[in-house]
C-alpha cells in the first residue's frame, strides 16, 4: 500500500506489479500523473545503482483504484520494493498491510515527500498501523498517535528496515503532543494600543466566539495595528485543530518544524494583489489557497477596498460553508476554509472622510465614495458579524499613563468563554457560536419578550437581511457567555447591534454622519 494526496486529504493506493515475458519496457497505468510517470526512470536508476538488476521484461504496474488521478512522488518507494519483490531479489512478507512512502534519488536516496501527515491518517482510518517512509519524515509522522514506524535514508536499508518494523522492540512508536503544548510567546500586546476601548471590546468578542469582523476609519487610527494583536488573544488550539492545521500546512509543503503539530493559530495578510487563485487555491493540480492556510486562524485583509472585487467575491462561498471545493476536469479537490475574517478599510478614497481636522479635509466627492465603497459588496458585507468605527485618537489619549488594556486579560474573559462553548457544544459537531445554525441557533440563542420586541424594531428599522439576523443573535450569545449569563438579554442584544455600523448607514455618503 502507498498513498497519494487529493486536495490536502490522503488517500490511499495499492501499488501492483506485474513481470511477464515481452519487449523491455515498463507501464504505470492507473491514472498517472506527470510526476508518476517520470517514477518510471528515478526507480530503474535507483535499483541499478544500488547494486540489484532490472528485470529485462515488460513489467506493468497498476496503481488502484484505476479511476482515481495519482500525483506526487511518493509511490517511487513502493514500486521499487514491488520490482524486487516480484523479480525474487528481495525477500519481503509482510504479516499485515503496511504503508509505503517515499520518493527515490538516481543514487537510492530515499527523499522527504510533503502530506505524510495526511497520508498516515487516512492509513490509520482504515486500519492500518506500520508505516515505512523516509528518515527525514520520522519527526513529522511520529506527531500521529497509534501507529509503528519504519524508517530509511537508502534503499540498500530495505531488508533492516523491514525486519526491524516488525520487531516489536525495535520498531519507533509514534507519540502525541500533549495538550497543553506551549505556544511561543508574541511580541505584540494589545498595551502597545491606546484608547480605542470600543475596538478591543469587539476584537474580544471577534476572538471569543471565532466571528468576523470589519474596522473601519481614517488613515493612522490603528486598525491594522490591533487587527495584528488578535493572535494573542485568540484562545488556545485544541489537538484535533491543531492536526487539521498541520496537516494542512504538510500538504502545501510549508511544514518547517515537523517535530511537533502547529500550536499557535495562522495569521494570514495577503498583498491586495493577490489573485482569485492564490486566495482560495487553484491551478492544474490545486494546493490550498490562503484562506485554507488561515484555516482555525485569521486571514486579515488589510485596505479591503484595494482588492479586486472579483477577489472578493469568491470569500462569500467559503465564509458561509467554512470549505471551499475547487472543481477541476480530472477530480474535484475540497480544502477546509473555517478562519476568522478580518478586515479593514477607509472611509473614502482619501481616508478623511467624516473624520475632517484642520490639517485633514477631505477631497472626495459623493461620486468618488459611493464608487468606492461599492467595491465591496452588499452580500459581503452581510457576511461580516462585527463592523466597527475606529475614530481618531486625541492627543490626551496618547500620552496618558494609566495602564492599558493587556492580551493576557483580555485573554483571560475569552478563554472563559470559551469553556462555557466548549461545554455547551459537547455533543455537538460545532465549537463556536459563529458555527451556530438551524435548530441550534434557535434553541440556544432565546430571547425574552422585551429583547424580541428590540430585535424585531431594529430589524424593521435598519432593513436587516435574515443573514444579519442571525449574526446579530450568535454575537449576542458570545456577549452573553463574556457575561457568564446564559440567558440573552437586553444589554447584550442592544450592544451586538451596535456592533453592525454599516447597517446603520445608506449607501449614500451624504446620509452618513
Amino acid at each position: 500500500m502507498s498513498a497519494c494526496l487529493h486536495g490536502v486529504e490522503g488517500k490511499l493506493v495499492e501499488v501492483e506489479v506485474d513481470l511477464s515475458n515481452g519487449l523491455p519496457q515498463m507501464n504505470i497505468v492507473g491514472l498517472p500523473d506527470s510526476a508518476v510517470k517520470e517514477s518510471i526512470e528515478r526507480v530503474r536508476a535507483a535499483i541499478k545503482n544500488c547494486g540489484y538488476t532490472f528485470p529485462l521484461q515488460r513489467i506493468t504496474i497498476n496503481l488502484a483504484p484505476a479511476d482515481v488521478r495519482k500525483e506526487g512522488s511518493a509511490f517511487d518507494l513502493a514500486i521499487a520494493m514491488g520490482i524486487l519483490n516480484t523479480s525474487g531479489q528481495l525477500e519481503l512478507e509482510f504479516p499485515e498491510q503496511i504503508l509505503i512512502l517515499g520518493e527515490l534519488a538516481l543514487d537510492g536516496t530515499v527523499r522527504a515527500i510533503p502530506g505524510v501527515l495526511s497520508m498516515i491518517v487516512s492509513a490509520r482510518e482504515q486500519g492500518i498501523s506500520r508505516i515505512l517512509i523516509p528518515k527525514l519524515n520520522v519527526q513529522e509522522a511520529a506527531l500521529i498517535p497509534d501507529v509503528e514506524i519504519g524508517s530509511l535514508s537508502h534503499m540498500n536499508e530495505l531488508q533492516t528496515g523491514i525486519t526491524e518494523l516488525f520487531n516489536p522492540t525495535k520498531y519507533l512508536p509514534s507519540k502525541s503532543q500533549p495538550s497543553n503544548f506551549s505556544i511561543p510567546a508574541s511580541n505584540d500586546d494589545f498595551s502597545d494600543v491606546h484608547g480605542q476601548m470600543q475596538a478591543k471590546r469587539a476584537l474580544m468578542i471577534c476572538a471569543a466566539g471565532m466571528h468576523n469582523i470589519l474596522l473601519l476609519g481614517p488613515p493612522g487610527t490603528g486598525k491594522t495595528m490591533l487587527v495584528k494583536r488578535l493572535p494573542s488573544i485568540l484562545p488556545s488550539m485544541s489537538d484535533q485543530e491543531a492536526l487539521e492545521v498541520t496537516k494542512i500546512y504538510s500538504a502545501s509543503g510549508k511544514f518547517a518544524d515537523r517535530s511537533s503539530l502547529i500550536r499557535e493559530r495562522p495569521f494570514r495578510m495577503p498583498h491586495h494583489s493577490v489573485s482569485a487563485a492564490g486566495l482560495v487555491g487553484g491551478g492544474s493540480v490545486p494546493k490550498p489557497g490562503e484562506i485554507s492556510l488561515a484555516h482555525r486562524g485569521v486571514l486579515f485583509l488589510d485596505e479591503l477596498p484595494e482588492f479586486s472585487r472579483n477577489v472578493l467575491e469568491v470569500l462569500r462561498q467559503p465564509l458561509e460553508e467554512r470549505h471551499v471545493t475547487i472543481g477541476r476536469a480530472r477530480a474535484s479537490y475540497r480544502f477546509p476554509a473555517n478562519f476568522i475574517f478580518a478586515a479593514s478599510m477607509n472611509p473614502c478614497p482619501c481616508g478623511y472622510w467624516g473624520a475632517e481636522t484642520a490639517a485633514h479635509a477631505c477631497t472626495c466627492s459623493t461620486l468618488k465614495i459611493e464608487h468606492y465603497r461599492s467595491k465591496i459588496s452588499g452580500p459581503l458585507l452581510d457576511r461580516i458579524d462585527l463592523q466597527i468605527e475606529v475614530p481618531r485618537i486625541e492627543y490626551g489619549q496618547i500620552v496618558e499613563k494609566t495602564a492599558q488594556l493587556s492580551s493576557k486579560e483580555i485573554k483571560a474573559h475569552v478563554d472563559r468563554a470559551r469553556h462555557i462553548q466548549l461545554k455547551r457544544y459537547q455533543h455537538s459537531s460545532i465549537t463556536f457560536n459563529s458555527e451556530l445554525s438551524g435548530t441550534l441557533l434557535k434553541a440556544h440563542c432565546q430571547l425574552s419578550m422585551e429583547a424580541e420586541q428590540l430585535l424585531q424594531k431594529s430589524f424593521e428599522v435598519l432593513g436587516l437581511s435574515v443573514r444579519a439576523y442571525d449574526r446579530i443573535l450568535k454575537i449576542a450569545r458570545t456577549i452573553a457567555d463574556l457575561d457568564g449569563s446564559q440567558q440573552l438579554a437586553i444589554p447584550h442584544l442592544a450592544e451586538a447591534l451596535q456592533y453592525r455600523c454599516l447597517d446603520k448607514k445608506t449607501q449614500s455618503p451624504s446620509h452618513i454622519r
